[in-house]
Order: C-alpha cells, then structure tokens, then sequence
C-alpha cells in the first residue's frame, strides 16, 4: 500500500499556525518555500540557558537581528547566553556553526561544554537545535573537529539531504541533540541488545515554532523510540520546548496522540522511510516500533550521560571523537585563546551554495 495518505496528517499542517508561517528574516512563504536551512540574517543568534530553577519564562523581541530567550527566576541565577558564528558557505562542505558563549565569545563545544540539565530537579534539559523543522541540509554535531561544531553531513564526498517522502516536507520536527550524552558504540544497550551508535542522544522537538541552527532550547522530555540503524541502536526522544503553548498539557508519551492525533505515527513511518529514496530497505525499530513513555526515556538519559562522563574520563578519546573543550574541566579543556583560534582558523564566512533543484523533489514510497 502507498505510505502516509493525506487525511489525518493533512489537517494537522493546515490547521498548524505555522503552515503559512513567517521565515526566520520575516518575509511570509508557504511550507514548499521554506529554505533548507533557517539561519539569522546576520551571523550570530543568541539564546539564553539560566541554571537554577525557573519561575517564569519569556521571549524578548528580535532586535538587530539577534534573538535572545531569558529566564526569569525566584533567585538571583546565573545566565549563560549562546550565539552563534558561521564560518565557510552555507551547503558548502566547508560550512561550520560554532557556538559561543555571548558574554565573553569563547567558543564552547555543544557536546561537551553546554549543560545537560537547565533544572535537575524538575526534568527540564538543554538541546541543541541542528536541524529545524522542514528543512532538508542533515546538519549536525560533528564529532572529529576541534570544539564539535555544526556542520552538514557529508557521505561518499557528498553532502547529505533528506529526501521529501510525501507528504513530508524535510524534517518533521526541531531535530537536535543533547548535550553531555554519547550512545558508547563499544556498549551494549540492555534494552534493544544493539550497541550505540557513538552519537549524543537525538531529540525530535515537536512544538509549534522553527527554531534555528545552533540554539540552545529548553525541553521537557515525554517518551522515546528506539529506532534500529543498520544494526546500532539509536534512540530519538520526543520531547517539547517548554515555552509552547501545548507545552503544559504534554507530559509524557500518551498525551503526545491525545493533544496531536496522528503526530507519533507519522513520526515512526518518518524514521521507516527516509532512506528508502536512496534504495535502502525501510528502518528497524526496538519495540515493535511502540514508544516508550517518558520515565523509560529518563533512564536512557540517565544511562547516555554516564556513557558520556566514562568518555571525557578515559585516558584517550576514540580516533574518531575530539573532546576539546573550555567549559568542562577536565584533560581535554583548553583555554579561551587557544578555543578562539580554532575557530578563526576555519574558513572565513562566505555567500551560501545555491541548492540543487533536486532538494524539493518528492519521493512516493511503497512498504
């Protein structure tokens, strides 16, 4: 049978706010002409961690171009903004996204330096946006350069895009990482009996609004997929910015179909198919392609930050993962000059590639 009809999924996009949506430089285009990519039209974007307990959380106006999120606490707490430099072109294979801390423009590796935990106690974590919604450059943490910048994924010396499966359009969701986790390739996961993939843990964010390349949102987490690649395990935890407006009424795996019918489904049939195009066969799952519910997801959390926590402690990091650093004390930690240095030794920041016609080309797929 033909995947994914246009029923159910077809009245969550036009009844989205977002399918009519503004681009992130303000001009209005329909979901077919949402760019590949959402960057700044300048070339920082700022967002705000505060690590304490939060009381109230508010989005300041775009001004000059540079987006800033703030928490507002009970108690004095000390904030930690992130901006965001580009070096090299835009879907050119020289593209890098550092991020630097907006105070003081050390840059700081998203893998290592940025905090797993916005507040312990109550469950709220850090991701890093890679990829936003409906775009198509599979950007992300790239584990072998210095400081793990963003950058697209390059196979076989080409760059890598996914392919528009109809009636999806790119990605489905904010796709990103959480920092201080790595699913140990060398571990065998209890759960699926596979071994990691030696990624930070993905994050699929399903809330209303695109967020950028590079910024550092605040979740909380509702469930995760195990999701069976080429024979590694590789979880993708759903979780929700917890400024959304759905935010508060989504607090673990069931009210994910309760508040969005049809939403967990299309993401399953997602993950099956999105290599198909390439003349894959369709992607495993753990599970018999069920979710697990939001305390599940917590443990794998739990268990990839130790995984994580094991690396930086080694004596030697693997050959294909840099562990520089500048925040995280520890024998890879480096100073702010030297972190400055590596970032001005990248290619200077140039025009974007032109994208190929073939990035919006749709791809019908049969199971």
């Amino acid at each position: 049978m033909v995947l994914l009809g246009l029923g159910t999924r077809t009245r969550l996009l036009t009844t989205s706010p977002l399918f009519s949506a503004r681009d992130l430089v303000g001009r209005p285009r329909w979901i077919a002409k949402v760019p590949s990519l959402s960057i700044s039209s300048s070339t920082s974007t700022t967002s705000t961690t505060a690590l304490s307990t939060c009381s109230a959380l508010r989005r300041i106006p775009t001004l000059n171009n540079r987006t800033m999120s703030t928490t507002t606490t009970t108690a004095s707490a000390v904030m930690t903004a992130y901006v965001t430099e580009q070096r090299g072109s835009l879907y050119g294979s020289d593209y890098l996204l550092y991020i630097k801390k907006a105070e003081d423009n050390v840059p700081v590796s998203p893998m290592h330096d940025i905090p797993l935990y916005h507040d312990e106690g109550q469950k709220i974590f850090n991701m890093v946006v890679e990829v936003p919604r409906w775009t198509n450059a599979k950007m992300e943490i790239t584990l072998k350069e210095k400081l793990n910048p963003i950058k697209q994924d390059i196979k076989k010396g080409k760059l890598r895009y996914v392919a528009n499966c109809f009636p999806h359009k790119g990605y489905i969701w904010n796709y990103g990482a959480l920092p201080q986790t790595w699913e140990d390739p060398d571990h065998v996961d209890e759960a699926t009996k596979c071994k990691g993939d030696g990624d930070p843990i993905d994050c699929c964010e399903i809330g209303q609004k695109v967020h950028k390349s590079g910024e550092v949102i605040q979740v909380k987490v509702l469930g995760t997929v195990a999701l069976i690649d080429e024979g590694e395990t590789d979880w993708k935890l759903l979780v929700i910015d917890i400024t959304d407006p759905l935010a508060a009424n989504l607090n673990d795996i069931e009210d994910i179909e309760k508040h969005m019918p049809g939403f967990l489904s299309a993401t399953v049939e997602w993950f099956k198919i999105y290599k198909m195009p390439d003349g894959k066969p369709p992607n495993e799952f753990a599970f018999d392609a069920k979710p697990k519910n939001k305390d599940f997801a917590l443990k794998i959390i739990d268990e990839c930050n130790g995984q994580w926590k094991k690396l930086m402690a080694r004596e030697s990091a693997p050959e294909d993962l840099d562990r520089t650093c500048t925040q995280f004390d520890g024998s890879s930690k480096i100073g702010a000059d030297s972190a400055k240095a590596v970032v001005e030794g990248a290619a200077a920041m140039a025009a974007a590639v032109p994208l190929e016609s073939t990035v919006d080309k749709w791809h019908y797929v049969k199971l």
